[in-house]
């Protein structure tokens, strides 16, 4: 059975249901990303499409690291993925770090168990040593490039006699090994494009299953993982969909049960474009930097492509149980879909206006905001010039949690006064309106927080104004410079509503000490 925590493991508390008494289950999938480039948006969107899928079916799900191809590994690219799926609130039952019953949960650590299995497929007929060159092969592809085919091998060494090929092993020849693709076409169903049929065949040579350097192949050990580790459902990206029939027959060859397979549409960016690794700003890494909340990006997410039962046009940021119970693979979208760049910043919103919600969150805010301004104005001492007292950090939260879109907002140009206690400049006492500071002191101190407003405090401003015969203009001037420091940015009124009742009172009383 599962097991349900909450845990604040980010800016808010992530539902993680966690499953760790590995019994045989219906449903089993997996995340499998190769480390040659960082988690970005089409990868999270597999990753979490996945994890929904297993816990809307009481099932388990796997995260494997499918490093086969060893030449274009990043340096820690594992570390960092599981660290983005982690702050994602997207947590594996098994995987490399935690172990389970049905690892290792790394292909470079299972090259045994393939090896093994090729032999399987060798000795069943289903696959052939393969001795051509680079040098042949790249003379197949440029003469199918000259004749404006396309490039595939042409199974010469499928057909090697017995003799030929004891000779080639006898003298030591590197080979690879390649799949026989049987003739005609292999159907199947998918469950989010329904039936599929394909004669990999007819367009493809045999493909390379284990190569020279006695690595598998993708499809091999993509095959062999999924068999091994149990998988019963397959949900990947759309560009996998042609590959499919060839998985199948590999299963058949080996005389296995494949799992069904659903794939998932593309998500584009705002202008119609594929997303790319090489895009900097669709790195979950970035969104994270940038101030965005883990829910607010699964949202965004979800918000493009369907897969969810949920309200039309409701505009919330729906939780992780919420997001589990809407899920439905039968409600995914077989069209490609655009990313709305503004929705995320509306979801960020939403957010944070819920994380202010929970008192245990709202006191994590607190501390992320405390330390956005800290490393803003680093030059600055919290004891001398920087206000960072907890109840002056949650009034401005609760004053700008539907105004601002990040965290980060609260630290522009305008709204610097928040934070940085203005010195007193050396002619302020001299002031002909300094003399009135007292009264007006005396007199904001008998309003209640409740009444400190913008347009409440402008009517008094402009009371207690006509009522000491002092030019407004000049006044409001005069008190900027008091509370803010500044010659430009919100009215006087409106900065007084902003810093709340309890630090204009203490900027006001630091002018008259």
């Amino acid at each position: 059975m599962y097991k349900v925590q909450r845990t604040l493991l980010s800016p808010q508390n992530i539902e993680i249901f966690s499953k760790r008494s590995y019994r045989k289950q219906q449903v089993r999938v997996r995340f499998a990303p190769s480390p040659t480039g960082y988690l970005h948006l089409g990868g999270l969107r597999t990753a979490l499409y996945n994890y929904l899928f297993a816990r809307a079916n009481q099932g388990s799900f796997i995260l494997r690291i499918e490093d086969t191809d060893q030449t274009r590994l990043i340096p820690d690219a594992t570390k960092k993925l599981q660290e983005d799926l982690f702050w994602a609130g997207i947590i594996p039952d098994e995987d490399p770090t935690r172990g389970g019953p049905l690892g290792p949960y790394i292909q470079s650590k299972r090259l045994e168990l393939y090896n093994e299995q090729v032999q399987v497929l060798l000795k069943n007929g289903s696959a052939y040593r393969c001795f051509c060159s680079d040098n042949r092969l790249g003379l197949l592809r440029r003469e199918s490039l000259r004749l404006r085919q396309t490039p595939k091998y042409d199974n010469k060494c499928r057909h090697l006699s017995e003799e030929d090929l004891k000779e080639k092993l006898r003298r030591g020849e590197s080979y690879c090994v390649r799949f026989k693709l049987p003739s005609g076409e292999e159907t199947f169903n998918d469950l989010v494009y329904g039936d599929a049929s394909y004669d990999i065949a007819r367009i493809e040579g045999d493909p390379v299953i284990m190569k020279t350097d006695n690595y598998p192949t993708y499809h091999l050990a993509n095959v062999v993982d999924d068999h091994f580790m149990e998988i019963s459902h397959v949900l990947r990206g759309i560009e996998w969909l042609a590959s499919t029939p060839k998985h199948i027959l590999l299963y058949k060859a080996f005389k296995w049960t494949p799992p069904k397979y659903a794939h998932l549409p593309l998500i584009l960016n705002s202008d119609g474009s594929k997303l790319s690794k090489r895009q900097g700003d669709i790195r979950v890494d970035s969104y994270r930097q940038s101030g965005i909340f883990p829910l607010a990006l699964l949202n965004y997410i979800t918000h493009a492509g369907g897969g969810f039962n949920r309200p039309k046009g409701e505009q919330r940021c729906y939780s992780y149980e919420e997001l589990i119970n809407q899920f439905n693979v039968s409600a995914i979208n077989v069209n490609s879909s655009r990313l709305t760049p503004e929705k995320l910043l509306e979801f960020n919103k939403l957010e944070i206006s819920q994380l202010l919600q929970n008192e245990n969150n709202a006191k994590f805010l607190v501390n992320k905001v405390a330390r956005i301004v800290s490393e803003t104005f680093p030059d600055r001492s919290v004891a001398d010039t920087l206000q960072l007292d907890d109840e002056h950090i949650a009034e401005v939260l609760k004053w700008s949690q539907n105004r601002i879109s990040k965290l980060e907002d609260l630290v522009g140009p305008d709204l610097s006064f928040l934070w940085v206690i203005p010195p007193l400049t050396p002619d302020a006492p001299q002031s002909e309106y300094f003399v009135t500071l007292p009264r007006l002191y005396d007199q904001l101190l008998s309003v209640e927080s409740s009444f400190f407003q913008k347009d409440f405090l402008s009517d008094t401003l402009k009371t207690f104004a006509s009522s000491n015969d002092i030019p407004f203009n000049k006044f409001m001037k005069f008190l900027r410079s008091i509370i803010s420091g500044q010659k430009e940015g919100p009215g006087v009124a409106e900065m007084m509503e902003i810093l709340g009742r309890t630090a204009t009172l203490q900027r006001l009383e630091r002018a008259l000490q």
